[in-house]
């Protein structure tokens, strides 16, 4: 993945750890990175204490010198990442595997690292605990669904995990759907979550199946191929489905939403033959795929009602600096405009106008998956709040030993007071490896620490990234820092008076900070 402003020390720069640097180059709060042999290694001084850990998160990569640490953790600089500094352990979304850890000795005015060493123990709190977490169903192979199933794994117990999932692939990254696989920087198994066997075996079962109802009674799940599946805990995680608008010609086989791997795998082929794209929608999904698209040299024109693209979350400001991005690589916005059709050949417009497209790519957006909680009973949120199912603090249903996480969840946010549904890839990750917490540690059997994590998310536009984190309803009331024509810039998003999302352009670190600062709010308020 292309990221910009988050560059490395040149090779010449890294200093060969294994013939050590003077202390005073390491003082408190530092970080430097250096090489190991083939290694590339990371020495921080904490506290007074020295250590060495990998250099790259094992997420995708990025320089986590570039990060920050936070309470015994490093966080990664490009898409959050948190590793323990003791363990090297992945404790935080979206990365799972763990740093390798470094024997360090200073001596004599000199720190040198001498090689690599076990890691200690975990330093989870699951790693004491003694309840079981019992049987456990998780209902979606997503973000979420993995997560969870990943952690409880990691913890030792991944044989009392029945992932159920009607995706026909193993969990994968979806949000390589639209950007590197899409866009043909990476193959297809380069998306696969888990390595091969992972699912099998002493670890979690993949079930490749459909629940169709759920039996609270029982405290059961049924699936089209007739297994009954008994739980002691069940995590719904069926994700949000890509909506079609109800339009003449937008049932022909040309025009593709994209959600899933197979989605990305429909659209790679449909582009082979296709010369014209017609993107429907200025969303994040919607702009990812004309990137990518643009990546594949093909003709791309983005149709979208909106005056500026991503204007309701970014801001005028931010919106048009992305428009001008793709502008730049040669894409066609029509804004201000409703699509009324699709012939075969055009889209048709409301001011009469026609874009000419071979193939075409909704980006209109995406709705909870709630049939199953809805037939069961479950609760759900009102359409005011986002609609999803509805949650506790500790992301319980409101039916005893019952879960919802990620896209499909409304949960109350610690910050705000206010009930929110996120559609973050990250997000989802973190409270999937919540809830499997909770479990480690008996929350079935008496209640758990809220989830208290700032929402966080990331988007590529042909190598320039943006993040975001926090929530914020309405961009209107935005501060500006820095120079947003020259994609160097923070803005603060405020709502209710407080700042309540933070959108940066090369500006990792400060993004890392405030996330930081507000997890706390965020732990502080609930308690």
């Amino acid at each position: 993945m292309a990221e910009t402003g988050s560059g490395t020390n040149t090779a010449e720069e890294k200093p060969d750890f294994a013939r050590g640097i003077p202390s005073g180059d390491l003082p408190e709060g530092a970080m430097i990175e250096g090489t190991l042999g083939e290694d590339k290694v990371l020495l921080l001084r904490r506290d007074g204490r020295v250590r060495a850990i990998g250099a790259r998160c094992t997420h995708l990569g990025a320089p986590l010198a570039k990060g920050i640490v936070v309470e015994g953790e490093v966080r990664c600089p490009w898409h959050h990442a948190r590793f323990s500094l003791e363990t090297g352990e992945a404790v935080g979304a979206p990365a799972f595997d763990p740093l390798p850890c470094y024997r360090v000795e200073e001596r004599d005015g000199r720190v040198t690292v001498t090689g690599r060493r076990a890691a200690a123990p975990r330093s989870s709190d699951e790693a004491s605990a003694t309840t079981a977490p019992g049987r456990v169903v998780v209902i979606g192979g997503g973000a979420g669904g993995h997560a969870c199933a990943e952690w409880l794994a990691r913890a030792g117990h991944g044989g009392a995990v029945t992932l159920v999932s009607d995706d026909p692939d193993p969990p994968y990254d979806r949000t390589f759907c639209s950007k590197q696989y899409l866009s043909g920087k990476a193959k297809r198994e380069a998306t696969l979550l888990a390595p091969e066997g992972f699912y099998g075996g002493d670890g979690p079962r993949l079930l490749r199946d459909r629940v169709v109802s759920l039996d609270l009674g029982a405290e059961e799940i049924v699936t089209a191929g007739g297994e009954r599946l008994p739980y002691d805990a069940l995590v719904i995680a069926t994700g949000a489905a890509p909506q079609r608008p109800d339009l003449p010609g937008f049932d022909r086989p040309t025009v593709h939403t994209l959600r899933s791997l197979s989605d990305a795998d429909a659209l790679i082929a449909a582009a082979e033959s296709a010369r014209s794209v017609a993107v429907v929608g200025a969303s994040f999904i919607g702009l990812e795929v004309a990137a990518a698209m643009v990546a594949r040299e093909r003709t791309v024109t983005v149709v979208a009602p909106d005056a500026v693209p991503l204007k309701k979350v970014l801001g005028e400001a931010v919106g048009r600096f992305v428009q001008g991005l793709h502008e730049a690589k040669g894409v066609t916005f029509r804004l201000g405009r409703q699509v009324t059709g699709f012939d075969g050949t055009a889209l048709t417009l409301d001011d009469g106008g026609r874009i000419e497209a071979d193939l075409v790519v909704l980006g209109t957006g995406v709705a909870p998956r709630t049939d199953l909680a809805e037939a069961a009973g479950l609760a759900l949120a009102g359409k005011d709040e986002g609609g999803g199912i509805a949650v506790d603090g500790s992301l319980r249903a409101s039916a005893p030993g019952i879960y919802a996480i990620g896209d499909v969840a409304s949960y109350p946010d610690p910050r705000s007071g206010r009930r929110l549904r996120v559609e973050h890839w990250v997000h989802a990750q973190r409270q999937g490896q919540h809830v499997a917490r909770a479990l480690l540690a008996g929350a079935t059997l008496g209640g758990t620490a809220p989830f208290a994590e700032t929402p966080f998310f990331w988007s590529g536009h042909y190598g320039t990234s943006l993040r975001y984190v926090g929530h914020a309803a309405s961009a209107e009331d935005a501060r500006i820092e820095g120079e947003v024509s020259r994609g160097d810039f923070a803005v603060t998003y405020r709502e209710d008076g407080r700042d309540a999302a933070l959108a940066t352009c090369k500006r990792d670190k400060p993004s890392l900070e405030v996330e930081a600062a507000w997890d706390r709010e965020a732990r502080a308020a609930a308690g």
